[in-house]
């Protein structure tokens, strides 16, 4: 990640305070830790965290509702983001009996997914920031099919390495790495799940798609390696209901193997992969990510 490096001291009071917090989840019962990081969200936006803008980002996108249905949204978002924390201090305890009783139909899913899989060219699997998208990872590993994903090196080198940890079977590329293009070629090559959250905000110009009421610069890349491979593109959004995860399978997208224009033939996959996604979202808004400044939608740099 960009930005000044930090002192070895704060590096180490951060990653106190975070295994502080690990000692605390893993001590408790995971439903008292789920009610503990309700209640807590539940705090922070009433006494205003990030309230102001959080709300005008909520109202924009869904003009039509008021302000308590958007204070509403934005209270579950934020518990959301705290339950993924919990989940992911907990991640090396989630064994395939806790997957089966916490997420709904895996079984089907896990076979779908396996006979897309099974074709021999891998998948592209293209998810946002909805419910606990590392769930989709973690329950799918459980039931034999390791998937292996992009992520961003962490400021802290000691935070990165506990984070390499609690991925577990997750085998991730290190955003930005001198490899990373032929790391996740190989992956694909080698008939393996390769899943990519869709970057909302590409500096330069790249597929403009509508999303939310705005507009969404989208990278092209993670359909470029579909396109590259002939690798299928699985939409599909992770939400929470009623304490248990549910993994909504949108469509399965597959390259065209005759296009004579690889990048306009990825750029049409994104847009659609986008239209579905775009979809998904407005249907249960409140499992979001409102809060990280990544996503929110800026101007294109012409």
């Amino acid at each position: 990640m960009a930005g000044r490096k930090k002192s070895r001291f704060a590096c180490l009071c951060e990653y106190a305070l975070l295994r502080t917090a690990c000692g605390v989840v893993n001590a408790i019962p995971y439903p008292v830790a789920c009610g503990l990081a309700r209640a807590l969200a539940s705090v922070a936006v009433s006494c205003g965290f990030k309230k102001k803008r959080t709300l005008e980002r909520i109202r924009g996108c869904f003009p039509e509702k008021s302000r308590a249905e958007a204070l509403a949204i934005a209270k579950s978002s934020l518990a959301n983001v705290l339950l993924n924390a919990v989940e992911m201090i907990r991640a090396p305890r989630l064994t395939k009996d806790w997957i089966t009783r916490h997420v709904e139909d895996i079984a089907l899913y896990s076979d779908r997914l396996r006979a897309v899989i099974e074709e021999g060219k891998g998948a592209v699997i293209m998810v946002p920031h909805s419910g606990n998208w590392y769930m989709a990872a973690w329950a799918m590993a459980q039931y034999g099919i390791p998937l292996s994903a992009i992520a961003a090196k962490q400021r802290n080198p000691y935070v990165n390495a506990w984070m390499k940890r609690q991925y577990g079977s997750i085998d991730v590329v290190e955003r930005g790495s001198a490899s990373v293009m032929r790391d996740i070629l190989g992956i694909l090559r080698q008939g393996r799940g390769f899943a990519i959250l869709p970057d909302l905000r590409v500096p330069a110009r790249d597929v403009e798609v509508p999303f939310l009421n705005g507009t969404a610069n989208v990278s092209h890349g993670g359909a470029m390696f579909a396109v590259a491979t002939g690798a299928p593109i699985v939409v599909a959004i992770m939400r929470r209901v009623d304490g248990r995860h549910v993994f909504d399978h949108l469509a399965t997208l597959r390259p065209d193997p005759n296009a004579k224009d690889r990048r306009a033939e990825a750029c049409r996959l994104t847009a659609e992969a986008m239209k579905l996604l775009d979809a998904g979202i407005r249907r249960t808004p409140e499992q979001w990510f409102w809060y990280n400044k990544r996503w929110i939608l800026q101007p294109v740099q012409r």
